[in-house]
């Protein structure tokens, strides 16, 4: 089973807060695949990664530029199981995987100024927690990330 934690960002956008979390998994060293739920997220967040400055080096490939194997950060809108090997997971708006289980950790960031994402957020929790995962609430605060649960 998996270690989800849920990323409630108030003070940020994912684009803001995914570089130092990606950073982390990095210095492990791990690898990462993000999931998004669209391919205009997709590159969005390609670009974004491109011009990060803390880290400022955030190699990494989507399907259009590069080969999942050699990557140490994939970017997707296709569910697959680990194309790069990677043992942490980050699910963007609301995407959802049928391979939680097969990583270590998944970190699900989420918008906490859209009812919407909140709710389907909340409906993940509970789905995290019938299959039996192991769940972390994260909410950012005024110093950074609080565990609230």
């Amino acid at each position: 089973m998996a270690e989800i934690g849920f990323y409630h960002l108030t003070r940020s956008s994912p684009e803001q807060a995914l570089p130092k979390l990606l950073g982390r998994v990095l210095s492990l060293p791990g690898r990462a695949v993000l999931l998004c739920a669209s391919e205009e997220r997709l590159q969005h967040i390609d670009s974004t990664l491109w011009l990060s400055q803390d880290p400022d080096w955030l190699p990494h490939g989507t399907p259009a530029t590069g080969n999942a194997d050699l990557q140490p950060i994939w970017i997707t809108t296709e569910d697959a199981p680990a194309p790069n090997g990677a043992r942490h997971l980050f699910l963007m708006e609301g995407a959802e995987s049928a391979h939680l289980a097969e990583y270590d950790r998944v970190f699900d960031l989420f918008d906490g100024n859209d009812e919407g994402a909140v709710q389907a957020a909340r409906n993940r929790w509970r789905a995290g927690k019938a299959a039996g995962h192991t769940l972390a609430y994260w909410q950012q605060g005024p110093k950074g990330w609080e565990k609230k649960a």
